[in-house]
């Protein structure tokens, strides 16, 4: 269960609704917002022209919601930004900077194969802060922090990691060598490892551990090198002696891209465990709040990833494919029976760790044809009793098994991790 820290969802009319997903989900010091596609909430309609106008109605909608919560643009903390073609990310880039003045948020860049409305060129999804935190916490003017270093590639409009409350929030990294500015010599193999040696050096110029990251993102061109990507990526997890003990692994997702920034075969971003804080929290022993680490057997297992991962108020989990447990296979049917199947997997995940469906905040849906979101819809909504999470949906060319469908969650975790009580 949630414990007594309440999950708010909220909703307004100057930015586009949908029966299937809150705007916004608050929880603790975040809010989750969904994907905003370039719609005009007052028609309903793609807004009409180019790229740029796009990028600038769904970043206008995103601004409506922030506003709409006594928020600023300023509290935002990170962005995904998906596109049809990545050739669009200059024009969209051109548009992005006149909403990002100040604080630069972290950002992933990826092109997707199809977006949930077919004359959609792009589609942006964010997370924001959430100072006030929800009741009955009291609202504590935390302190956003925003963090570059030398020793890793720098983006104009991506700050290497933005920490706030007890989370660290880190850019997609691509395998550029930071002392060329340009992709590393060779194949997915040594690209894997620059990405992830970029994020490294990020979490060590802030004096973190690469065994504090909860949630790794992987974002392949082609999903034929995930063999490659994962025999690079198990000598990086677990990182340290206590962690290889545990065998602690964090959650992962892998995701199709169409294409990646300057033609890269892989990209990562992560979510990071903060025990610090930012202040005026008090400093802590970044050991002492813990990193609980969760599978069960009712779900599929995979020694790469641990199903689910909580740190402080909040837990990641894994991607989940449509994969029956019993058989270790996916199950038989259509994206429908294959959704059910994801959805029963969180499930399971969610209750072994006594939680509730309906204490998830956000959900990625990622399909092999975007089309299919109307069967999927049909089984989505009984799963929740309450407010809906907030979402996203991208369509995908690839999903590993050749899936038609995978999900990942956050779930509120009210009750914290420890030394926090209950």
């Amino acid at each position: 269960m949630a414990g007594g820290i309440i999950k708010v969802s909220r909703n307004t009319e100057n930015a586009p609704k949908s029966e299937l997903s809150s705007q916004t989900v608050a929880f603790s010091h975040y809010n989750n917002f969904s994907a905003q596609l370039p719609v005009d909430p007052k028609t309903g309609e793609i807004v009409v022209g180019d790229v740029k106008e796009q990028a600038k109605q769904c970043l206008t909608n995103i601004k409506a919601i922030v506003e709409s919560i006594d928020h600023v643009m300023d509290d935002v903390v990170k962005i995904n930004v998906f596109l049809k073609d990545i050739a669009d990310m200059e024009a969209v880039d051109e548009v992005y900077a006149s909403f990002f003045q100040n604080l630069i948020p972290t950002r992933t860049v990826v092109q997707v194969a199809a977006l949930p409305m077919s004359d959609a060129r792009v589609q942006m999804d964010a997370l924001i802060s959430n100072g006030e935190g929800t009741a009955p916490q009291e609202p504590c003017p935390l302190v956003k922090l925003t963090r570059n270093t030398e020793n890793a590639p720098k983006d104009a409009l991506a700050s290497h990691t933005v920490a706030f409350s007890h989370y660290n929030n880190i850019s997609a990294q691509l395998p550029v060598d930071p002392k060329t500015g340009a992709i590393v010599e060779g194949g997915v193999k040594e690209q894997t490892a620059q990405c992830l040696k970029n994020m490294k050096a990020i979490l060590e110029s802030i004096d973190v551990p690469f065994d504090d990251i909860v949630k790794i993102n992987l974002y392949l061109s082609d999903l034929a090198n995930v063999d490659a990507v994962n025999e690079v990526y198990s000598t990086f997890f677990p990182d340290s002696a206590i962690a290889r003990t545990v065998a602690y692994v964090p959650a992962r997702s892998i995701i199709a891209a169409d294409a990646l920034p300057m033609g890269a075969l892989v990209q990562i971003d992560a979510s990071v465990s903060h025990g610090d804080g930012t202040p005026p929290q008090e400093v802590e022993d970044r050991h002492n709040i813990v990193i609980r680490a969760n599978n069960t057997d009712a779900a599929p297992r995979n020694p790469l990833h641990t199903q689910t991962v909580a740190f402080s108020h909040y837990n990641h989990i894994a991607a989940q494919l449509p994969i029956d447990v019993a058989s270790n296979a996916i199950v038989a049917g259509g994206a429908k029976e294959q959704a059910e199947q994801c959805l029963k997997n969180i499930k399971a995940i969610v209750e072994s760790v006594d939680h509730v469906m309906d204490d998830i905040v956000k959900i990625n849906i990622h399909l092999k044809d975007v089309a299919d979101i109307e069967a999927i819809n049909e089984v989505y909504t009984s799963f929740f009793q309450g407010d809906l999470p907030a979402r996203t949906v991208v369509g995908v060319s690839q999903i590993e098994m050749d899936a038609l469908v995978q999900i990942d969650a956050v779930v509120s975790n009210g009750e914290g991790t420890l030394p926090q009580v209950k």
